[in-house]
Order: C-alpha cells, then structure tokens, then sequence
C-alpha cells in the first residue's frame, strides 16, 4: 500500500489492458471458461502478463474475473481457492518484480438483495473464498471491477475488508445513460464506495474514453480518494466476422491527457485494448502529474440511486419522519403482521412533499426490531430513492441495517452513553457511516449550553480516534418541550451556533419534541424551525406532510421565553379557528377501490400485497379478464413509461413485472374456468446464445413477455443453435429472442437466422444484450430491443406481422 501511494504521489498510475479479447486473439475458444482454459494454457496466460508488464503497467490484473465459485459452478466443480491461487502464481511468474499484481474480483451474475435473488452474506461469502484464494498466492492489491450492482460491489468490498487492509480498488460500469444497470450515478457509487473503505474508486469497461472524461469529471469533485479508468478501445463492430474495436492505439493514447486532467489517477484499457495500447498510454502520459484531490471529508449520504451532499448551507436538508411507529396504531400493526404497503407509501407521499431523506424507525413493543428494520431496509431500497436515517436504540438493530443497506446512511443516533459510544462509533467507523451525535450521557440531560457542548467535545475525541472527522458527524441541538422547561428552545438554539459557527459540523434536530404539550403544535414547530435556521441548523427531522404554518410571533415569544407560562400563546389559539389540522398520512388504501389497489401494486412492486388486493376485486364481483385487461396491463404498461422516462430502474421494472406475474397466477384458474384464458398465445422462445452465460437481461424480457400475454419458452443461456433450431420447429410462425452480451458471442446470433432461413421455418427475430445495436440487428434481419419495456412493444409489432402473414 506504501508503494502504490508513493507512486500515486508522483505520477499517473498505469494498469494493463484487456484480458478477455488478447486470450481469444491467442487461441482460446468460445464458450469456455477462461480461467480453466489458462490453467490449461498456463504459457498463453503468463505471455499476456509479460506483454502487459514491458509495455509499461505498474499493475497488472490476475486472470480471475470469473474465479468465484457462483461462476465456476456453471462450468462443472472447482476449487474457487485453489484455481484463484495458481492464477496469481502464473502472473507472479510472468509479470517481473517491479509490476504489481491486483487480485481480480468481477460480478457473480446474480443481483444482490434487496434487488436480486442472491443473498447479502451469500454474496460476501463468495467473494471471502475468492479472497481468501487471491492473499495465499500473495497479490499486492486487489481490484473489484465491472460492477453493475452497487450492492453486489459493496458485498465484495466487505470480503476484502473483513480479511486485510490491502488497497483496494473499485470499479463500476455505467450505461450510455451515465448510470449503471441498476440505476446508480458516477457520484452516489463514489460516496457509498469511498466512505465504505475503498482505496480508489472508479469506472470501466462500457464505453471509449471520451465518455469516461465526463463519469470522471461528476467524481473529481468530491473525491477523497484517487480515481480510476479503464475504458474500452471504443466500440465493438464486426467485420468479417470477427469482433473488433473501433480505436487503435495512436488514438486510444490520444485521450490520456484529457482523462488525466480530468482527475484520473490510475489509467488502463478494458475491452479490445492490447500491450500496443497500453504503451502509447504510459507513452502519452510522459511529464504529465495528476490532479491532486481537492478534499479529505465529504459530508453526503446515499442510497443505489441518489445522494445528498450536505455542505450547501443554503438548503436545509429535511428528513421526513413519518415512517416511526410511537402513536400510529396503523403503521405498529402493519410492521407487526409484516405488511409493508403502509410504508411504501408513507415512504412515496414524503418523498413528492420535498423530504430529501427518510428516518425509519421500527421500534415496536412485541416484535424483533433486528428482523422488522432489516425488511423495512429492503423494502425502502428498491421503493424510494432517498438515502435513510436509521433510527433505532438496539445497537444489533443498526449494524444489521448499516451491514446490507446498499449506500451511506445516517446513523440516528450516538450519544455520550458508554455503551453507545463502545457499540456503534466503530460500526459508524466500519460502514462509512455518519451519524448523530446526541449530547446526552448516561447521567443526566444537560439543561444548559456548556454540559451540550461538553459532552460533544468528548464524543468527538472518541470518534477522531477511530478514523471519523467532523464531516461524518450531525450535532443534534436536542430539542425538548417548552411546556415542561421555558429555556429549552434557547439552549438549543444555543448548541446549534457553536456547533455550525465555531466547531464547524452540521446541525439537526426533531422538530416535533418542541410542541409537546402545547395546543396548535404546528405553529410552534414551524416557527422554532425558522429560529433555528437562522442559528446555522442545517438539517432538521420533521413531517413533510403537513401542511407549513411559517413564522408566528406568538410562538416565536414562547420560544425565546418572552411569553411566561406561555399565557398569551395559548389565548391566541383558543382565538385561533385552523379547522382540522392537515393529515400526517397518505390517503389511507382502504380508501381504493380493489382495482385501484391491484394497479398501484404492480406499479409500486407491492409483491407481498397483491394476492389480497387482487382476491378482494374478484370477491367483489370484477372479472379475471377485466382485471387482466383494464387493470394490470395498463399498470406495467406504466411500469414500462416511467422506465423509458428513467424515472424507474432496474429494480422497480422487475419489482413491476414480479408484482404482475403474481396476479397472474392468482388468476390463472378464474381464467381457465371462464374460458377467458382459451384464446391461443403467441409462441415466444428465448435464448442466450452458445458461448454466453450472461442472463439477467434475457430473464427480464422473459418475465415481461409472460405478463404480455406471450407464451415463453425459455431456453435458458450458452445454448447451442441446434437446439434453437430444434424448438422453433415445433411451433407455427413463432417469435425468438436472442440475447449476448459479449461481441464474441454476439456473432452465433447471425448464424441461427440464417441457418432458420436455410430450412425454410417462418418465424420472427428480436435481438439483444449490452454490445448488440440496432444496426447490427438489421444486418442480420432482425428486430432490435435495448430492454424488457421495448422487447415487448417489439414483440407485439412482429406478432402483429406473423398474424398478417398467417392471414
């Protein structure tokens, strides 16, 4: 680690190319698994190291991309450990000692809770035995790269940090959209990744260099630690035949500098890049010294999908606090039966009215609080895009929830209480978290100024101690009723000065302790909100919901002690006519009609509730195909808009589509039995093709494509052209989908199209996958879909030209 940030000082960092592409270009074949094929091949591998270690790399990657053991499996049985200890022997060997060498860490395939069906210590797991294998081989470094899921890499991350303190660097890969798969930024992935510890974060893979300047420049910014590109050699084409890039390495090398000045600190090549590249970039980069970091601290939060940065002291940042079960009958039964409707929706309503983050709270008497806030975690994350504060006293309760919580939370909160400082500062530490600090101890509640004060100096000196700054710390001003103590307003406002003023953090506090007690509760919280703005308060937990009273002399006197016994405060509101103040919920659902409540479930992905919403229609006399037909399809029909608006991501389209699959087997026999379901379906076979093992793309056309009516066959991944062929025969004019993600995959795609026209089948083509494009797609006679929501207009529009033609 002392090397890499010595050499870090000095100069640009060069990593190898890639690794995938110069195997293929040296004799290794499709539709095997690269890392046994080196094994096999050990002079091939290590004459790939050699050539990547003369051209000038400082650090070359291990060939272990795919050595964990949820890929390995797909490939027969192997020992995850042992096959990643003799790759980094073979580049021991190879790359010379004055060449670094990074452990190479890469997806699993599956997405990660809560957005897939791999489970959060699962995924740590695999990536523990794979590091595990890479550190008794000895490598330098470790390297996790080409991450679509922020969870997933977080997991991965986590396997590292649990067993060395080795530097380690993360890598995501973004869409032309400038957001990866899953719907996370360059900035949110930066904050999340540097505060959970990594040591370089940046992106790969994707797109040609040009586009990576602009990820790079969003980072820059912000960025405690250095960053890294690795783009690709431009963009694949086929020529010929074979797969090829559009860039060689003049014009590769051409945009070193740029990407240098844009705050690049470590620089490689991914996909089509060779040795020939990587040595017209250590060449370009000649005399050039990188950007240095602009910061040490970063106060922002973030979730998968959004960030706050909390250093712009002209907004204040609101938390909404609605999603806490002290007094709400409805929300303690719903967390109690485990129905988590009410709270998406709590969670949507605060979002609209302008909450910029949520504090959920699940303590509830009789029920476990570690298991309730974990699934209220999981429920949140793919629901709403605002970062979380987690509100709890059970100190197990939050590290659960900081451990899978997919970004930078707020931890709510740490107080002088010895067992809160010993418990949670080192998992604040652990997590990246910020948190709280409460200035209370385990004595007393400090009635004055100076105790507060006091109590934060010596909680911050503990924190200091374990690697935590001010930027990770939010003093809580301490709020507390005016009806049980006058000065309580003016200690606060007090703490909140020398908090924002003189020791220079930011500030919060609840807003809603102030009233208690008090008649017109509304006024006094907005009023002691606009009081403590003006102090420096920064952020405040409060009820988005209702509607704002703004400042009010009256309240404003109570609240600054002018009014003994708060006398005049209180004959002004009996004078006061408010009528009935604004609700702190949602429209409650009961108030729906059943078909509303199906069509908000499939929107929102409520999968836990729509088995009740959809029976209660059908007990109310509503048709199964009605349902089917001017309930559901419209609703993933709006699934599918706001995905094209980017409004939704990955996550919520296949929340939509799960929801609907769902309803649809609840129906299923209401539509046999009516004869509505007897109508024939449109055949649809599906496919990755031979070679390609990738299918998280092809399973969510899949699962669309069924809730559209089609009858899928899914074929599954790496399956061979005869057996496409094979299954088409079976069907009269059916659709096929083929799905690759690789460019040397890709090309088995024109292969079944014309072998099906050789043998004269009538049938309908729709094509794929992350390196197929709409011009490929029409060279070889098919339709082209860049996702499940344009898979299916795709399909109905090929359905609609097989049924011409049957006619």
């Amino acid at each position: 680690m002392t090397d890499i940030r010595t050499l870090l000082k000095r100069r640009v960092v060069v990593l190898d190319g890639a690794m995938g592409t110069e195997l293929q270009k040296r004799g290794m074949p499709q539709g095997i698994c690269p890392e046994i094929w080196c094994l096999e091949n050990p002079d091939v591998l290590k004459s790939v190291h050699a050539d990547y270690s003369r051209a000038g790399a400082d650090i070359v990657y291990t060939c272990t991309f795919g050595a964990n053991r949820v890929k390995l499996a797909q490939y027969g049985k192997h020992d995850a450990r042992k096959v990643n200890r003799q790759l980094v022997r073979l580049a021991r060997q190879a790359a010379g000692k004055n060449t670094l060498i990074a452990g190479d860490i890469a997806p699993t395939g599956k997405f990660v809770e809560p957005f897939g069906p791999l489970g959060f210590e699962e995924a740590v797991s695999v990536y523990k035995e794979q590091v595990k294998g890479l550190l008794e081989a000895g490598v330098d470094l470790f390297v996790i790269e080409t991450m679509m899921d922020i969870q997933e890499a977080r997991a991965a991350l986590i396997a590292v940090k649990e067993l060395t303190s080795k530097f380690t660097m993360v890598s995501m890969t973004y869409e032309k959209s400038g957001m990866t798969l899953n719907g996370t930024d360059p900035l949110t992935a930066l904050i999340t990744l540097q505060s959970l510890g990594a040591d370089a974060v940046g992106c790969n893979c994707s797109s040609g260099p040009e586009q990576m300047i602009r990820l790079i420049e969003a980072m820059k910014p912000y960025a405690k630690v250095p960053l890294i590109a690795k783009p690709n050699a431009g963009m694949p084409r086929l020529l010929k035949g074979k797969t090829s890039f559009s860039m060689d390495a003049k014009e590769f090398a051409a945009f070193g500098k740029r990407l240098v000045q844009s705050g690049v600190n470590f620089l490689g090549g991914c996909c089509g890049t060779t040795p020939e590249h990587i040595a017209a970039v250590k060449k370009s980069l000649t005399g050039i010294k990188p950007v240095p970091l602009r910061r040490r601290a970063l106060s922002a939060l973030s979730s998968a999908r959004s960030h706050v940065i909390l250093e712009d002291s002209r907004a204040l940042c609101v938390a909404g606090e609605c999603i806490n079960p002290t007094g709400k009958k409805d929300l303690q039964e719903a967390l109690r039966s485990g129905k988590m409707a009410i709270v998406r929706s709590l969670a949507k309503a605060q979002q609209e009215k302008g909450a910029q983050l949520l504090d959920v709270n699940a303590g509830v008497a009789g029920i476990d609080e570690k298991i309730t806030l974990t699934e209220l975690i999981r429920t949140l994350c793919v629901s709403t895009k605002l970062p979380l504060v987690i509100d709890s006293a059970d100190e197990e309760a939050i590290e659960q929830a900081l451990r899978i919580y997919p970004g930078r939370a707020l931890i709510n909160s740490i107080s002088g209480e010895k067992k809160k400082i010993k418990k949670l500062l080192p998992l604040a530490a652990k997590y990246g978290a910020m948190f709280i600090l409460l200035p209370l101890s385990d004595k007393h509640i400090p009635q004055t100024f100076e105790g507060r004060k006091k109590i934060v100096q010596q909680v911050f000196r503990k924190a200091a101690a374990l690697g935590l700054s001010k930027s990770d710390v939010v003093v809580d001003g301490l709020v507390m009723s005016v009806s049980s103590f006058a000065q309580s307003a003016l200690v606060t406002m007090k703490t909140i000065h020398w908090a924002a003023r003189s020791f220079k953090v930011n500030t919060i506090c609840g807003l809603s302790n102030i009233s208690f007690g008090m008649p017109c509760r509304s006024l006094l919280n907005k009023t002691c909100r606009s009081l403590f703005r003006k102090q420096g308060l920064s952020m405040v937990i409060d009820n988005p919901l209702r509607k704002s009273s703004g400042y009010n002399k009256y309240a404003a006197n109570v609240l600054l002690s002018k009014d003994k016994d708060a006398a005049e405060y209180i004959a002004y509101c009996k004078q006061l006519s408010e009528g009935k103040p604004a609700d702190s919920r949602p429209a409650a659902s009961a108030d729906k009609s059943p078909q509303d409540k199906v069509f908000a479930a499939i929107v929102e992905g409520y999968r836990g509730d729509v088995k009740e919403y959809v029976l209660e229609a059908l007990n109310r006399g509503a048709g199964a195909l009605t349902l089917v037909n001017e309930v559901m399809i419209p609703a993933i029909n709006r699934v599918g808009s706001l995905f094209d608006k980017k409004e939704y991501f990955l996550p919520q389209l296949i929340a939509g589509a799960e929801t609907m699959r769902i309803a649809f087997e609840i129906l299923a026999p209401y539509l046999k039995n009516s004869g509505d379901g007897e109508n024939k379906k449109t055949v649809f076979i599906i496919a990755t093709v031979e070679g390609d093992i990738h299918d998280i793309g092809k399973n969510i056309v899949a699962l669309m494509l069924q809730n559209h009516g089609f009858s899928v066959i899914d074929l599954g991944k790496d399956v061979p052209v005869k057996k496409i062929i094979n299954e088409i025969k079976k069907h009269e004019r059916p659709l096929v989908g083929l799905s690759a993600l690789m460019t040397t995959t890709m090309v088995h795609m024109r292969e079944i199209i014309e072998c099906a026209g050789n043998e004269g089948l009538k049938c309908g083509f729709m094509v794929g996958g992350a390196v197929v494009t709409k011009g490929y797609a029409a060279s070889i006679g098919a339709e082209y879909a860049r996702d499940g929501v344009e898979a299916v207009r795709v399909a109905k529009q090929l359905e609609n030209i097989c049924l011409n033609k049957k006619k």
